[in-house]
């Protein structure tokens, strides 16, 4: 059998432990929001991982400079935020954003052309 105290609770009692709970979340956030803000610095196996090429194709993309990289002596160093705005910067366009686009060029410059049509025909 069990056996269950009963105690009273005051309200700063309460506060208390609401208080080191909340100081211990806050705490474990903010540590793991400052590990993800500091950028991770690494060799090629850093940017196989990121980028999922192989480590020729980087060999050679780094030798035409194609791929953001520092080197230091014969040291080749990658840094995972730069790669990840490399590939991203790399995004190619929808058909839908490509037909989008096109409609926005050709309602603008119909615009365009209708006025000068339009100021030619009065100068005639």
């Amino acid at each position: 059998m069990d056996i269950l105290t009963i105690k009273q609770i005051t309200k700063d009692d309460i506060r208390d432990v609401v208080q080191s709970e909340l100081e211990r979340f806050f705490e474990s956030f903010h540590s793991a929001t400052k590990q993800k803000n500091v950028d991770e610095l690494g060799g090629i196996d850093l940017a196989i991982s990121v980028t999922g090429l192989a480590k020729p194709t980087i060999y050679s993309k780094v030798s035409r400079r194609e791929i953001p990289h520092c080197k230091k002596g014969k040291r080749l160093y990658f840094s995972r935020s730069e790669l990840t705005q490399w590939i991203a910067a790399g995004k190619r366009r929808t058909q839908s954003e490509i037909a989008s686009d096109a409609t926005e060029y050709t309602q603008k410059n119909s615009r365009v052309t209708t006025a000068t049509n339009d100021k030619s025909l009065a100068n005639q």
